[in-house]
Order: C-alpha cells, then sequence, then structure tokens
C-alpha cells in the first residue's frame, strides 16, 4: 500500500476509535509536508473540525499522540501549525520499503486487471507525410497505451489510416500534370514525401486558378456560378462592409469565399470526378491510387519504426468509409433519426446543447460521423473492449461528442466506452502549420535535426571519445529522439503548445537528456558493484531518505496519469526523481561510503533508481543509454 493510504487507513481508524465517528479514508486529505515545517506528510485537519466538533489546534494534537503512540513502526514524531498536522515517517518503514523494492524492475506496474482498452492514435492522411503535430499524437498514444498496460489493463493500439477522399486525389491528380512517371526509386525521395510534394504542387495550382476568379467575386461579379452558390456569395459579399473593424470575422467571411471560389475551379470538378470514379471502381483509377498509397505506407512504416511507433491493427478507410450505413436505417426507424425533404438524414442534438448533424447526404452517400458510428461498432465486436480511446486534436471536440451521443442514443454498445482524448496543436515559434501551404515540419526532417543537435551538443561536452562509430551514431539518437519525446510529452496533453528544438536538449534542464545522464551515471556505479541484500543499517541522512520518498511515489503517479491520462504526470515525476538522485549522488559516497552499511544501502538506492526511470521512460517510449 502506498504511504499516503496507509496514512488515510490509519488516521480513518484512529479517528473512529477517538471520536466514534467513521470516515471514509479516501475523504481524507493528506499532503507532502511542506519544506519549511518539520515531517513528511501533513493531515489537512480544517475539513475535520465540523465534523468532530474540535477546534483545529486540539484536534491535531490529540490525534497526532495516538498515531505516534499505537503505530510507532509507522510514525516518529508530530507537530501541529494552524490546523495541519504534520507526521514524520519513522526512520524503518522507509528502509524497509527500499529493501522490499529495490531489486524489482516491475515496481510499481499492477498484475493484470481484467480489462481491455482500445488506444487509438496517429490517424494520418495518404496525402503528405508524418509531420511535427502527428509525432505529438504518435508519442501521446503510444504512451497513453503503455500507462495502461502499467496499470495491469490489456492494450490493443490501433490506427485508421485515410486512405481515400478529395485530399488523396488532389495528390493522384498533381502527380498525373507533373509528374512525368516519378516514382521513389526514380527519385531517390522517400514516398511519403514524393506524395506530399504533389498534394503541395496541386494546391500551388489550384491557388493561381481561384486568384483570378476570386478577383472578379470581390469585385462583385459572382457569374459563371450556380444560382445557390451565388446567393451565398452576394449574401458573403453583404456582410463585409459592416465587419471592416472585425478582423477576425471578416478573415471568416474570406475564407468562406474563398472556398466557394476553389471548389468551381476546373481543377477541383476534376478532382471531384476522379473521387466519383474511384468510387465506381474505374481500373485505371485504383490502379494509381493503390501505387501511390504504397509509396506512402512504405515511408510510413520507415518514420514509425524510427520513432519507435507500432499498432496491433490498422483500418483503412477505403474500407470501413461504407459502414453505418445500415445503422442509419436503424436509427430512422427508431426515431433517432429524422429525414429532410431533400432526403438528406440528421440527428437533432440541440436538447444536448449542440446542433443538428448530417448522418447521410441526399446522394445516399456517407458522411465522417456516419463511418465513425459504423467503425466504433465494428471495433467493438471484433475486440469486446470496456473502452476505446481516441487520441485526437482538439479542433475534433465537437464530434467526438456528436459520435459518442449518437452511439448512446442508438443504444450501441460501444457507446459508453467511447473516450475522446483531446490534446492541443503543436505550434512553431512563427505561428501555425499549414500543410497546404507546404509550411509543416516534416517528422522525418524534424528527427533528423534532433539527432544532429544531440551530436553538436554532445561533443561540446567531450565525454564520449572512447566510444566507436556505430556507438556513437546510437547514443545521438538516443539522446535526439528522448529530447523531442519529453518535450513533447512533458506538456499537459489539453495544452496548446510551442515546439523549441534548442530548449529541449540540455543536459542540465528539465528535458530528457538529463533524465538520461541521470540513468547513465548510476549505471556506472552499478557496473562496478551491485547490492548484495545486506544490512543497510538504521539511520537515513535527508538525502538519502528524500530519493526513497520519491521512489516511494511511483505507483502512485502510474495511477494518477492513467485517471488523468496525462503522460506529462510522469514525465514531470521522473524529472524530479532524476534531481532528488542527482543531489544525493553528488553530495554523497557511494562505493567509498563512510561505512559498509551505508554503501549497501546507497547501492540499493541506485538500483531502484535505475529501475524506476528505466521503467518510467520506457512508459514514454524513451530509451535509456548505460553509457553518455
Amino acid at each position: 500500500m502506498a504511504v499516503v493510504q496507509a496514512l488515510q487507513s490509519v488516521v480513518s481508524k484512529e479517528i473512529a476509535s477517538l471520536f466514534q465517528v467513521q470516515l471514509e479514508a479516501s475523504a481524507i486529505q493528506i499532503t507532502e509536508t511542506k519544506p519549511e515545517f518539520e515531517g513528511d506528510y501533513t493531515v489537512v485537519l480544517f475539513a475535520l473540525v465540523k465534523t468532530l466538533k474540535k477546534n483545529p489546534e486540539a484536534l491535531g494534537k490529540e490525534l497526532g499522540e495516538k498515531l505516534v503512540a499505537n503505530n510507532s513502526q509507522l510514525f516518529s514524531g508530530f507537530n501541529v501549525i494552524k490546523g495541519f498536522l504534520n507526521l514524520t515517517i519513522a526512520e524503518g518503514y522507509w528502509l524497509h520499503f527500499l529493501q522490499s523494492n529495490y531489486n524489482d524492475p516491475q515496481y510499481g506496474r499492477k498484475p493484470h486487471q481484467g480489462e481491455k482498452v482500445m488506444v487509438e492514435y496517429s490517424s494520418p492522411n495518404t496525402n503528405k507525410p508524418l509531420h511535427l503535430g502527428h509525432l505529438r499524437n504518435n508519442f501521446l498514444g503510444w504512451s497513453i497505451a503503455e500507462i495502461y498496460k502499467a496499470n495491469g489493463y490489456e492494450v490493443i493500439k490501433t490506427c485508421i489510416v485515410n486512405d481515400r477522399g478529395v485530399h488523396i486525389c488532389k495528390s493522384m491528380l498533381a502527380w498525373q500534370r507533373f509528374g512525368n512517371g516519378a516514382t521513389p526509386q526514380s527519385t531517390g525521395i522517400k514516398g511519403d514525401h514524393l506524395v506530399g510534394d504533389y498534394y503541395v504542387k496541386f494546391e500551388n495550382e489550384l491557388k493561381a486558378q481561384t486568384a483570378p476568379i476570386l478577383e472578379k467575386v470581390m469585385a462583385g461579379d459572382v457569374s459563371g456560378f450556380t444560382d445557390e452558390d451565388q446567393n451565398k456569395l452576394q449574401l458573403f459579399l453583404g456582410k463585409l462592409p459592416a465587419l471592416a473593424n472585425n478582423k477576425e470575422k471578416s478573415d471568416e467571411i474570406h475564407e468562406e469565399i474563398r472556398d466557394i471560389v476553389r471548389n468551381n475551379t476546373s481543377l477541383m470538378k476534376e478532382v471531384r470526378d476522379m473521387l466519383l470514379k474511384w468510387e465506381q471502381g474505374d481500373p485505371e483509377t485504383l490502379s494509381l491510387w493503390r501505387e501511390m498509397n504504397s509509396w506512402v505506407y512504405a515511408g510510413f512504416n520507415a518514420t514509425y519504426e524510427r520513432i519507435g511507433s507500432d499498432f496491433d491493427k490498422t483500418y483503412y478507410e477505403s474500407d470501413t468509409y461504407l459502414l453505418g450505413k445500415d445503422l442509419v436505417e436503424e436509427g430512422l426507424q427508431k426515431g433517432v433519426f429524422f429525414q429532410k425533404e431533400d432526403g438528406s438524414v440528421w440527428i437533432d442534438l440541440t436538447a444536448d446543447g449542440l446542433d443538428q448533424k448530417i448522418v447521410r447526404r441526399r446522394d445516399g452517400t456517407s458522411v465522417y460521423i456516419t463511418q465513425d458510428i459504423g467503425l466504433a461498432v465494428f471495433k467493438y465486436n471484433e475486440y469486446h473492449c470496456d473502452q476505446s480511446i481516441y487520441v485526437v486534436g482538439d479542433e475534433q471536440n465537437y464530434h467526438f461528442k456528436v459520435l459518442k451521443l449518437i452511439a448512446q442514443k442508438l443504444g450501441l454498445p460501444a457507446s459508453d466506452g467511447i473516450f475522446h482524448l483531446s490534446y492541443g496543436m503543436v505550434e512553431l515559434p512563427t505561428g501555425k502549420m499549414k500543410s497546404r501551404e507546404g509550411t509543416v515540419v516534416d517528422a522525418d526532417d524534424l528527427v533528423d535535426g534532433m539527432v544532429d543537435i544531440a551530436r553538436q551538443k554532445t561533443e561540446e561536452l567531450g565525454k564520449v571519445k572512447d566510444f566507436n562509430e556505430d556507438e556513437l551514431a546510437g547514443l545521438y539518437d538516443t539522446i535526439g529522439l528522448g529530447a523531442l519525446k519529453f518535450f513533447l510529452l512533458r506538456v499537459d496533453p489539453k495544452k496548446r503548445m510551442v515546439f523549441n528544438p534548442e530548449e529541449s536538449i540540455d543536459f542540465h534542464g528539465f528535458t530528457g537528456p538529463f533524465i538520461q545522464f541521470t540513468y547513465a551515471r548510476t549505471s556506472a556505479i552499478l557496473r562496478k558493484e551491485l547490492p548484495q541484500n545486506a544490512n543497510s543499517g538504521d539511520a537515513l541522512l535527508p538525502m538519502e531518505k528524500n530519493v526513497i520518498i520519491e521512489l516511494e511515489k511511483y505507483p502512485a503517479v502510474l495511477e494518477q496519469a492513467k485517471l488523468e491520462m496525462n503522460p506529462s504526470a510522469i514525465a514531470v515525476y521522473t524529472y524530479k526523481l532524476a534531481q532528488t538522485f542527482s543531489t544525493f549522488v553528488s553530495a554523497l559516497r557511494v562505493l567509498t561510503a563512510e561505512t559498509p552499511e551505508k554503501k549497501e544501502l546507497r547501492l540499493q538506492l541506485s538500483q531502484m533508481t535505475v529501475h524506476v526511470i528505466a521503467s518510467a521512460m520506457h512508459i514514454l517510449g524513451i530509451r535509456v543509454p548505460e553509457r553518455m
């Protein structure tokens, strides 16, 4: 039992004995004692005063005396300060904890709980390579899966690949126009990069085609459009004069106008024709689609292998886009959906605080939400998971609220387990990334850059002269990727963040390399001598005790990370542990300690620290080097 839970249980028991009042142990608030006060853990008395009808000082004194008298194996002393009961944990408790756990590399991990969780992440489009935003998604999803594993769950890691649709046809059409038969083999360009280049070429060509038409429209000429689009354009143009001093709203209207114009270009008409051919099974279109997608998949797989991302099952939109159509019919019969005069099918979610949402177009074709409803049921029937976690950016918050509500209203077995792990976008110091403008930070280039920065910074320190070339290459890769992953995971997923490569590789800061260095430094000690499971004495110096206290928290941090779905809890904890151990090992000798008992104690501390750091960093997807 973790020390905080043990304290809650004991305090609850003693309160019942003293005052004949039964309190749930979990309701008793216990925090770490502030550094300026004596003690290890603090019972917050204010919440108990009303129930127990005692003033804080008297309650603290009476409870403290009882706790120490009846639990000498747990407490060695107490003090009361302004309504806070500060308890000092007996050294014997800490020593027993260390000796019981120091040699267990699985410390903190729970046995299998019998529950199954699916984590879906990555979800790339096959019209472009993975970029910085995908990296945060992959690192977050992979880490969440490992957090659940560490908490005793069976985990299935999945990916849905968006391999069909207008965006895919854009790359295909651009390759037909400008590719001249280019392939990854003929150009030496990685497949996903090659296809992504043609997506950017398409957007540049579309922009050039859009510009003169847009100029005419902004001058008031909306001829050549359908009656419906003409009405929309005139409506938008009529709104603009009143928005002269409202840049945000004005920009929104301009974007609406640009979208209508773009969709009416000959280039976009060709794209829609190509998509129609694909859906009709045109052999030539399907052949090109398969070939270009194969280039992308080879590129994706190389990147996934490089960054350490993997999946137990991959779904493809081309296989799943028709799923859910039968559920629409079922929903109509149940009265969950309704049909409009034009034949389109909708759900009214206004009573749930949302609005009306289309689930089938008037021509009978599916929309994204239709496919996602069907896929949710398909995945549930295949794996019967208790929970299905979707790792998707916060721009899709509305979509997943709708998905869960529809699934619940249809009474689908998958509904209650749907959970959207929403995370903030990664931005650059210069602002947002834009795929269509080619301003994204490519994942492969970024990883290469991080490894290069790791090389430069390591060489500046000059401590790797005894490494051969292969060892150095592996070390730079470990440091560079570790820095990247740690930087992207140390921030709460709910927050947006700005990525700074230089800041992420600092051997003395809140970074992955600092933790890796602490691990390597400690491993060097243990290569010279291991603990012998011998007597480690019966006294602790403050810095020794500080390390044990940090180590004891690990299981609770794993539980917290699962409850919050937040790998940053583990990142912050691991940094604090490395920092605490680094302070300890810089001040106190290990191999040449004052006595054999102290040497054994400090070797046990070293052993447990490397086990916990290795375990925590693995959950973050970060390798730890034996030497640095």
